[in-house]
């Protein structure tokens, strides 16, 4: 299925992705799977939902199927379709119907791009029936032991076109996420990177004064991803300037006079 994909079981074999705790979210994930309860992520892009989401199912040794939620995705794109297949016609599951049958962990990504039709369908699986029911082939589909929804989205992002109604909000429990404090932020590059220390310092503290402007000349902040990818092209030979434009500044707006002032930001950083 577009924008879909999944990492298969085997905590016993591949560690866990690294992730850096911030609170106890670690804990109240493990909770929320234990008592079968969904679990909805809020906080900006780029901070770490996503990697938090697969640290958590390699930890819990549950298979992943993350969805990438967009304007297109409609029901049919999780539960499944009828396809073509070497003449005749036969019936697929989509990433969602996998995840029940499997015991899985399901993700939807920014879930509130999704059509509308998308949280009509998660509605039986978020309380205490969790059942999937499919129309097209009559089957109504117990969720498996082991199977957890997981939903995020930014609500920065939130307009009045593309929110979650209340009634689906109140299934779920939430945690909040924000970009990790400067220090933790450092380590969380460091080991990603691995550039020192004292040098991606300086790049966590450009990067907090870069989320200060947004709102003002910016939509929104430069993503922990963003700093790691800057640091990662400094390890990797490339001029320190040339990697904060390519990784910070030009993924961040196309205005020419904002990246002018960004340039002066960077200068007033580094020196």
């Amino acid at each position: 299925m577009h924008g879909t994909h999944n990492q298969l079981d085997g905590a016993a074999s591949v560690a866990p992705p690294f992730y850096l705790p911030q609170g106890d979210e670690c804990d109240l994930f493990a909770l929320a799977h234990a008592n079968c309860l969904p679990l909805l992520l809020k906080g900006p892009t780029g901070c770490g939902k996503t990697r938090f989401v697969s640290h958590m199912a390699a930890r819990l040794g549950r298979k992943l199927y993350t969805v990438a939620c967009h304007d297109d995705l409609s029901a049919a794109d999780l539960i499944g379709r009828y396809l073509l297949q070497g003449g005749e016609t036969v019936w697929v599951d989509g990433p969602l119907t996998r995840a029940v049958r499997e015991g899985a962990i399901c993700y939807l990504d920014e879930v509130v791009e999704a059509r509308k039709d998308v949280t009509v369908v998660l509605h039986p699986l978020t309380d205490d029936r969790r059942i999937l029911p499919i129309d097209r082939t009559g089957e109504e589909l117990e969720a498996a032991p082991g199977f957890m929804l997981v939903a995020s989205y930014n609500p920065g992002y939130q307009n009045i076109l593309k929110t979650l109604k209340p009634s689906t909000r109140q299934r779920f429990l939430a945690i909040e996420f924000d970009f990790p404090k400067p220090d933790q932020e450092v380590a969380v590059v460091v080991q990603e990177s691995g550039l020192p220390e004292d040098r991606v310092r300086p790049l966590v503290r450009l990067a907090g004064k870069l989320r200060a402007l947004k709102g003002q000349d910016l939509e929104e902040g430069v993503s922990t991803r963003l700093v790691v990818y800057a640091a990662s092209l400094i390890a990797a030979g490339l001029p320190l300037e040339r990697a904060i434009r390519t990784a910070m500044i030009e993924p961040l707006t196309d205005d020419e006079d904002v990246k002018r002032g960004l340039a002066d930001l960077v200068m007033a950083v580094f020196g």
